[in-house]
């Protein structure tokens, strides 16, 4: 049986295409790789261009 990875819930702002976009993620960091990696999966982002991936531990 493995143990379960901790993850904390952080607010994600981010441009999608120059559009400013707020998001909420349970992640492991506040790294902007693993953001922008959960990002590109919600928005099946082949196409899309996010930038701008800013993290902080939501309230």
């Amino acid at each position: 049986m493995s143990t379960p990875t901790a993850t904390t819930k952080y607010a994600i702002s981010y441009k999608l295409n120059g559009e400013r976009r707020f998001e909420f993620a349970q992640l492991q960091s506040a790294s902007s790789e693993e953001a922008t990696a959960n990002l590109k999966k919600m928005h099946n982002a082949s196409d899309d261009n996010i930038t701008d991936v800013k993290v902080s531990k939501a309230l």
